[in-house]
């Protein structure tokens, strides 16, 4: 199956319906795609993970291998429930907890602070598609996101190592993400990650030409009503390289309070003769004003749309 790719040069012309319908076509039949010509600088995405990968080869590879999960693979060769995976999470917004890291150099702190800048913009550019698609205000996924400092942004930095044995343990077990939007950037060489579509796992590739994975999570799915749902995925351990990712999550704030937008509501607690006898009268017209009419009486407000 091919993993649905947009281009975002297609917003600023002819083809932005286009490209709109195959956003929401990304996200209600996949829960994830890729996007193209996404407006981030592709040296600087270049640069963060050059910095990364060596930050990893020189404070985390070593310690690494000689963690438990390790050791148990190496010496007694049986499966592991533990993580294959070599991480550390940042916070961006609303604070940041640089200094909880020491050893990150200066320089890769200045990258993915001005990275992250980029990458906050195209979510919010992303979530605003979003809105339009499902007929909200553009900004309502900000606007429900955020608390009393706005959404929360923060980046998971993983490197999946080389494994001696991948059929005995998973890089990062299969799991579907709890906040909101989730920005990826992934290698480009070391395959690994997996989404479950329709019955079965497919193999994502490794992301060529700078494009960027993006996936929804849980409050995207309650926030929709299940229209764009979260979908599961995992990483595998890979024999061959260590696989990076550097994902970015945009999320709720701690104190956003979250629930699914009225408007994307079912109407619900109706009585089925009240509906048919709205649907005498408008039977041979369109649903959606029917529905909006019977969620108005459910709700007390007597007055119906025919």
């Amino acid at each position: 199956m091919e993993v649905p790719v947009i281009d975002f040069n297609g917003l600023d012309g002819e083809k932005r319906s286009e490209t709109m319908a195959l956003l929401h076509q990304g996200c209600e039949n996949y829960g994830f795609f890729k996007i193209a010509n996404h407006g981030i600088n592709r040296e600087l995405m270049q640069k963060v993970k050059q910095l990364v990968n060596l930050h990893y080869e020189n404070c985390m590879k070593k310690s690494f291998y000689e963690t438990e999960i390790a050791k148990v693979l190496e010496n007694r060769g049986t499966e592991s429930s533990m993580d294959w995976e070599s991480s550390f999470f940042i916070w961006h917004r609303p604070t940041s907890n640089w200094d909880e890291f020491p050893n990150l150099s200066k320089e890769l702190c200045e990258a993915m602070d001005e990275y992250i800048v980029q990458v906050i913009k195209l979510a919010e550019k992303i979530s605003e598609i979003m809105c339009e698609n499902l007929g909200l205000e553009s900004n309502y996924f900000k606007k429900a996101f955020s608390g009393a400092a706005g959404p929360s942004v923060g980046t998971k930095v993983a490197k999946y190592p080389q494994c001696p044995q991948p059929e005995l343990v998973k890089g990062l077990r299969e799991h579907t993400d709890a906040g909101g939007i989730i920005l990826l950037l992934q290698d480009d060489q070391v395959p690994g990650l997996e989404f479950f579509k329709d019955g079965e796992w497919v193999e994502i590739p490794p992301s060529k030409n700078d494009t960027m994975f993006i996936n929804t999570g849980d409050q995207v799915e309650v926030l929709t009503n299940g229209r764009y749902k979260s979908a599961l995925h995992r990483v595998m351990a890979d024999k061959n390289g260590s696989r990076l990712s550097i994902a970015t999550f945009y999320n709720p704030a701690g104190d956003a309070i979250i629930s699914p937008a009225p408007k994307l509501l079912y109407p619900n607690h109706y009585r089925f003769q009240d509906y048919l006898n709205l649907y005498a009268m408008t039977k041979f017209s369109d649903k959606g004003p029917r529905l909006e009419s019977v969620k108005k009486m459910a709700n007390g407000q007597h007055s119906l749309l025919v």
